[in-house]
């Protein structure tokens, strides 16, 4: 019963936090929130959270905005009478380490026997905390020694990662499944404009699994660790087991983005 989002903090400036806040308003207007913060506030609480931790660059941050306090303990929303409750969590975390992906060599995916959500149960356009469904398909992955697991939808055709959206490039051509089944991530969307950007074509289409295993590339991606390269699924290399070249241009074009007009929020100066 939360709302949740992730920035990435570059250099100074918050990338896409417009678009995040957008979409984590849009969550909470679907669970029906009522006295909520305003985005001026949750902007201001983000700048303030970056000062107090003097972050300014590989940094990120997960936000959780929840339905509030209740007076008395029951899954009613009606008890819940104070307000929305906003939880600000600050990392070090660069784009690339223990806690994140390696971005270079790439990591290896398996397929999960879990089926992500369809709309009809837990409609994965809300960015909500129900993470049950992801955390599961995870330590499928951990127990393979897996970076992470696929996904289906419940007709069989891959989705999305338990953590990421997923793309694949195929003769030229960048795919990546509809977002029937999955959260369409705000990286998701950049990912199809620059690759447009760029001249490559683009197609949001229902994918089989085995498209993904006979794929000359396959990258994951999210505001975590940016774009991924996939080296292995379910035991087949994909292409020649290292990142390709369509991943790498995108990669290279995405690092340009913080210092591109629109595309990130500066951050005040710090002040004590």
């Amino acid at each position: 019963r939360s709302s949740i989002l992730g920035i990435r903090v570059y250099r100074g400036k918050i990338l896409s936090l417009d678009r995040h806040l957008k979409r984590l308003f849009k969550s909470a207007k679907a669970l029906g929130f009522k006295h909520m913060h305003s985005k001026e506030e949750i902007q201001t609480a983000i700048f303030r959270t970056l000062a107090a931790n003097g972050m300014r660059d590989e940094a990120h941050m997960r936000l959780t905005l929840t339905r509030g306090e209740k007076y008395t303990s029951s899954m009613n929303p009606n008890f819940n009478v104070y307000g929305t409750t906003l939880i600000i969590l600050a990392e070090w975390k660069p784009t690339e380490g223990r806690t994140t992906y390696d971005n270079s060599k790439g990591i290896t995916l398996i397929t999960s026997c879990i089926r992500r959500n369809s709309p009809s149960t837990c409609d994965s356009k809300i960015h909500h905390n129900n993470m049950i469904n992801n955390i599961l398909p995870k330590i499928q992955a951990n127990n393979a020694g897996a970076g992470d697991a696929l996904m289906l939808d419940l007709d069989g055709f891959v989705s999305e990662t338990n953590a990421t959206n997923v793309f694949m490039v195929d003769d030229g051509i960048l795919l990546t499944p509809h977002a029937d089944h999955c959260l369409p991530g705000i990286t998701r969307e950049t990912i199809l404009l620059l690759a447009k950007e760029i001249g490559v074509e683009t197609e949001v289409r229902r994918i089989s699994l085995a498209e993904f295993h006979a794929a000359d590339e396959v990258f994951t991606s999210g505001t975590m660790g940016e774009l991924t390269p996939v080296a292995m699924i379910d035991g087949r290399v994909i292409g020649d087991g290292k990142r390709g070249a369509i991943t790498q241009k995108l990669q290279e074009v995405y690092s340009t983005l913080p210092e591109r007009e629109g595309w990130a929020t500066p951050i005040p100066s710090f002040t004590g």
